[in-house]
């Protein structure tokens, strides 16, 4: 024997013996099946999620609801749950109210309608999800707090979900309820009562959309509270939940998850989940908070979505990696699939699941996610090991006969980033009813009988750009398509076009603050409104704004620069504001509770007139102007030392705003 037979020979041996290591995992029906899949969702508010993805321009903003619903082209979302505005700041911003106030109901304002008819339009079978995070301030009768008139409660939900139906023809199939501080069951109870009373029987109750407990103790213990509760649903699980929860039978959700920076260590934490929330969990659904980062990234948790749209002015979008980790799963099963109950984890770290449609279609995801690619915001991950491996796939019961199955692969690269996604490979021959894959760390496979998944493509959006140095809105929009103003991100309060019909001069058409009483919320806000615009690295501008104060005696309104904190930091934003007030004084504060004054003195400023407010900033010094005359001059700003442009009021109080304009250096 030569040494090229004997060299040939041990590579075979070798082979035979790597085959042989393979770790054999069974793909059956034959003992039954497991639980229902309900499906992967996104998730739009909680808060202001999705607040600049409206203001994109066209091709871009239908180039991107196709990457998160189109079938078969990106993420292909089975599930969308939006917040049902509460007019607080719920986390990156406020979403506005359908009813501020008890004698008024208003079902077109905000941006969550347009998204779930946008979503409906691409995938007809969608579910749609309603959840409250806050409530407006006359909900609670004066307290911080939403369930001590749980009937007032339940008819505010109610009322959502009617309106949804009634002027947008929308079908809402969930209503979640949560809350940071404790649980009412009472409250569930009425929920139900309400709206089988008002005709939908068909919408289902998530509780408590937080916590595994208290809500799966009670359910045991109360048999009607367990004839409202229709699934329980968790926020950031950890893919395990409880003895308890699984004892109730109830379906069981990751109601929201993920929360991570979505670069591939985000997209694995995505892979990881999705798929051991059922395999160690029984969770049948998970959904992203949030569905796409589309808020200013230095908001709280930037760029905390499925992908990112934060620059609509430019009208640059990134397909992030958690798209085509989504894709796996999504586009080669759907809701009413089956999971097998042969699923688990593989030998040598790493996970897998199948589902069957019942009719002899099956689909195998498998992740080999390693842990510090893994790592998701929240909860902490506890240690374990993966390394590469074979394994080998062995179909029985209904799913003998099947001879070929395709193929999607998605690897990870943390040492050169030259990661591949949802790649489509050859289809792979079954031998004997049976594959072997040699596995290696960080990577998701999807075989499928499905044929139908494709990875959607558009040319490439517009480059980055930052924040136009020059910038202007009259808000004269005589039909605005949406309630609120392009790139204006409410962070106490809610802002508002508004048509003055007792104003014959120039401001007919302006920006108005409506909020008149402190909204109820498990946020940090401000005891001030305020919205931000423009770039959070803007240094030296100047920011002009016309300014209508509405509240007698007390009032006040102000322009900021620089400030340097927005979501549940506001109440603690720093910066350079300008505030004039209805009793004829002006102040200058480098804070917004307006606790460090930088000038002060009188102004003239009344109630029900006209002001035009000039505000540069320029390096160390600051400068004010009142009506086109120096009012102050040379206040010395330390810090911050960038920060966005602002507008707001002193307190909850009416105020309107006309001919916005910032130039920045």
């Amino acid at each position: 024997m030569d040494c090229r037979e004997s060299a040939l020979l041990v590579s075979v041996l070798l082979l035979a013996l790597d085959l042989c290591s393979a770790q054999n995992y069974v793909l059956s029906d034959d003992g039954g099946l497991g639980r229902v899949f309900d499906g992967i969702g996104g998730l739009s508010g909680g808060g202001a999620t999705s607040r600049l993805l409206v203001s994109y321009a066209e091709p871009y903003r239908s180039q991107i609801l196709d990457f998160l619903f189109k079938p078969n082209f990106g993420a292909s979302l089975h599930i969308l749950k939006v917040e049902i505005g509460g007019d607080a700041q719920t986390t990156d911003g406020t979403e506005p109210s359908h009813m501020h106030y008890e004698n008024d109901e208003n079902y077109y304002r905000g941006y969550e309608w347009w998204l779930m008819k946008e979503a409906k339009k691409r995938n007809p079978n969608i579910t749609l999800i309603g959840l409250p995070w806050a409530f407006p301030g006359w909900v609670g009768h004066g307290k911080n707090w939403p369930y001590d008139y749980p009937d007032v409660t339940a008819t505010y939900v109610v009322n959502w979900i009617l309106g949804a139906k009634q002027y947008h023809d929308l079908d809402i199939q969930y209503v979640g309820i949560w809350n940071e501080r404790s649980f009412d069951n009472k409250y569930i109870k009425l929920l139900r009562y309400t709206l089988d009373k008002s005709g939908l029987e068909r919408v289902k109750i998530i509780a408590s959309d937080n916590l595994w407990e208290p809500i799966a103790f009670s359910l045991l213990l109360d048999p009607e509270l367990s004839t409202a509760v229709d699934v329980i649903g968790a926020h950031y699980p950890g893919t395990t939940t409880i003895t308890e929860a699984l004892k109730t039978q109830k379906k069981l959700w990751s109601s929201e998850d993920y929360s991570t920076f979505n670069n591939e260590v985000g997209g694995g934490c995505w892979a990881r989940i999705l798929n051991q929330n059922y395999v160690n969990g029984q969770m049948t659904a998970t959904i992203s908070w949030n569905l796409v980062a589309s808020y200013y990234e230095d908001l709280p948790f930037g760029r905390d979505g499925l992908m990112t749209a934060e620059e609509p002015w430019s009208g640059n979008y990134v397909v992030e990696s958690p798209i085509w980790i989504t894709a796996h799963t999504t586009q080669f099963t759907q809701p009413g699939w089956t999971y097998l109950q042969t699923v688990g984890h593989l030998a040598q770290g790493g996970s897998y699941i199948a589902l069957t449609d019942g009719k002899g279609n099956l689909t195998v995801v498998i992740e080999t996610m390693t842990h510090n690619h893994s790592v998701c915001i929240r909860p902490p991950l506890p240690p374990f090991n993966v390394t590469s491996q074979n394994a080998t796939f062995r179909l029985k019961g209904s799913f003998a006969s099947i001879k070929e199955l395709r193929v999607w692969r998605s690897q990870f690269d943390f040492k050169t980033s030259k990661a591949s996604f949802f790649e489509k490979l050859k289809p792979l021959k079954l031998v004997d009813g049976s594959f072997t894959l040699n596995l290696a760390e960080d990577e998701v496979y999807t075989l499928t009988t499905i044929s139908t998944g494709s990875k959607g493509s558009y040319p490439d959006p517009p480059p980055s750009a930052p924040f136009p140095k020059v910038y202007k809105d009259d808000f004269d929009v005589r039909s605005p398509p949406f309630s609120e103003a392009p790139y204006f991100a409410d962070q106490t309060g809610v802002f508002e076009y508004y048509i003055n019909l007792t104003d014959p001069g120039p401001h007919v058409f302006t920006l108005r603050q409506v909020l008149t009483e402190r909204p109820i919320t498990w946020a940090t806000d401000a005891d001030q409104t305020i919205s931000v615009i423009g770039d959070y690295y803007w240094q030296n501008l100047t920011v002009t704004c016309d300014v209508f104060m509405e509240k007698l005696n007390a009032g006040g309104v102000f322009i900021a620069a620089r400030v340097d904190k927005g979501g549940q930091s506001i109440r603690s934003a720093k910066g350079v504001f300008f505030w004039v007030f209805a009793d004829g004084t002006y102040k200058v504060t480098n804070d917004l509770v307006g606790k460090t004054v930088l000038a002060e003195g009188q102004s003239g400023t009344e109630v029900y007139g006209w002001y035009t407010l000039s505000l540069t900033v320029k390096g160390q010094y600051a400068s004010g102007s009142l009506n086109g005359y120096p009012l102050w001059k040379n206040a010395v700003v330390l810090t911050p030392k960038a920060g966005w442009a602002a507008i707001g009021t002193r307190s909850f109080e009416l105020a309107q705003f006309d001919n916005f304009a910032l130039v920045a250096e």
